[in-house]
Parts: C-alpha cells; sequence; structure tokens
C-alpha cells in the first residue's frame, strides 16, 4: 500500500499556488468570454496571498491547505473564493490528525472537499461549473482504486479525467452565475472554474506522487 507524509508536505501547495500564478492571464482570457473576467486575477491573488504566509515553515499538507482555504475564504472576492475555500478547509480537516495519507484517506480528503461545495452551492454535473471537473475526477480516482490499481495509478485516472472533464465544458450550456444568462451563447467555451480545477487537481497529483512510498 502506498501512502505519504502529511508532515512537510506543505510545499505541494506552493506548488499549486505557483501553477495557479502563471496561468492568470489565461484563466482570466477565458472567464472573460463568458463571465466577468476577473477568475485568474482573484485566484492569483489568494493563492499569492497563501503561498507567502506558507513560505519558509515547516507547514504539514494539512495546515498548508487550511492556510490556503481560508485567505479564499475570507480575503478573496466573487464566487470562487468561498467555494474553493470551503473545498481546501475541508481537505485540511478530513487529514489533520493523519500522520500519513494512504489512497482511502485522499478519497475521502477529495470527497469531503466536494461535499463542502455543494453544501453551499447549487450547482451540479452537467451546469458549466467546476463540478464537470471534480466529480469525474473522483469517481475516475475511486474507481481506480476499487479495480486494484496502485495510489499512483488511481492518480493519473484523477487527472485524465479532470482534463476530460474540463474540456466536456466547452460543449455545455452555462446554468449557473452570470454565464447563465447567455445561454446558448456560452457554447463552444472552456468554463474557468472547471479550467482552474483541473490545474488544482493535477498540481496535488503531482506533489503527491513522487512522495508516495510503500506503508
Amino acid at each position: 500500500m502506498q501512502q505519504f507524509q502529511n508532515a512537510r508536505s506543505g510545499e505541494i501547495v506552493l506548488s499549486l499556488a505557483d501553477r495557479i500564478i502563471e496561468n492568470r492571464a489565461y484563466l482570466s482570457e477565458i472567464d472573460g468570454k463568458i463571465g466577468d473576467g476577473d477568475h485568474g486575477v482573484n485566484m492569483a491573488k489568494g493563492f499569492g496571498m497563501a503561498a507567502e504566509r506558507i513560505k519558509g515553515t515547516d507547514m504539514s499538507l494539512a495546515e498548508a491547505l487550511d492556510t490556503l482555504g481560508t485567505v479564499l475564504m475570507t480575503e478573496i472576492g466573487g464566487s470562487m473564493g468561498p467555494l474553493y475555500g470551503v473545498m481546501f478547509t475541508q481537505f485540511a480537516e478530513t487529514i489533520e490528525k493523519s500522520d500519513a495519507i494512504d489512497a482511502a484517506a485522499f478519497s475521502s480528503m477529495l470527497q469531503n472537499g466536494l461535499d463542502g461545495i455543494q453544501a453551499i452551492g447549487s450547482a451540479k454535473v452537467g451546469d458549466k461549473t467546476l463540478l464537470d471537473t471534480l466529480v469525474p475526477a473522483i469517481t475516475a480516482f475511486d474507481t481506480a482504486i476499487g479495480s486494484g490499481k496502485s495510489f499512483a495509478e488511481a492518480l493519473h485516472a484523477l487527472v485524465a479525467a479532470a482534463e476530460a472533464g474540463r474540456d466536456s465544458t466547452r460543449d455545455l450550456v452555462a446554468k449557473i452565475g452570470r454565464a447563465s444568462r447567455l445561454g446558448e451563447r456560452s457554447l463552444g467555451v472552456l468554463d474557468a472554474g472547471a479550467t482552474s480545477c483541473a490545474l488544482i487537481l493535477t498540481s496535488l497529483a503531482e506533489g503527491v506522487e513522487p512522495r508516495l512510498q510503500s506503508a
């Protein structure tokens, strides 16, 4: 069984922040086609603020996720701050008492993050939101583990499903938020939240995989 240590894994969140900051212009460009055009700016601001508080510390993954979630919930505007904020704080709460994180704990972390988002929003799969990335990614991870694949193999399945879910939003009509007012005109464009969610899940998987060790 593969697992990784919670302690001193806060650097995973720093890499995640770097990925979002690198894609600031791209995310805002996508958002500008059917939304406010500020998704990349707001996300980069929040992730950057959290990274400054994590740098130079020996935070565990749980502590770093909690730092990120708290910043997003309390200091960033827009609709995505609270959604991602609750996701990351739920991630943190799930693993805060775990010294080592195995595939089961990682799955619970993802599911609790999803539950947190669904508790404060009304979106469902097919509404052209981040759920079109997150839900299939979690399902793919759990399916891989359930079929006997390793933690690392399940992470690869998660990333592939996240990217496919992101791409699926191009063919969806927005049902939630500002973009929903465009109706059929929202077709043909990626959803910014689904795109940032794919970046987050990919970066998370890339941070975890090299840390995996046999229990």
